[in-house]
């Protein structure tokens, strides 16, 4: 049986995705879930993107500013904090050394 594990493997790395799409500015969440599935990640539902942009706020690594809107509802924008670009250059190499181990247990086991 085949099972689809992207959904999975994306819960795990979305925060320090997050962290990674605000370091071209603030954004709000609808943007950065767009911008994600245009990277080729699928859908982020806001169900599981507002959670990361709270946890992220709670932590000090995004700040969080209301904005209301001439036109429509406001917009929560989030920008990424000094401690945020701290943990994304941290997180970031970890998580490159971690997917430099995954691929070489793959390659072990490449069929062609």
């Amino acid at each position: 049986m085949t099972t689809d594990r992207r959904s999975s493997w994306l819960k795990g790395v979305l925060d320090l995705l997050v962290l990674a799409d605000l370091t071209a500015g603030e954004s709000y969440g609808y943007e950065i879930a767009k911008r994600l599935a245009a990277s080729g990640l699928g859908q982020i539902k806001g169900g599981t993107l507002y959670p990361v942009l709270n946890r992220l706020e709670e932590a000090g690594l995004v700040a969080a500013e209301f904005r209301a809107a001439e036109r429509g509802p406001g917009r929560r924008y989030y920008s990424l904090t000094g401690p945020g670009r701290d943990v994304l250059a941290e997180q970031s190499r970890l998580w490159l050394a971690f997917d430099e181990s995954v691929r070489s247990v793959l390659a072990k086991g490449d069929p062609r």
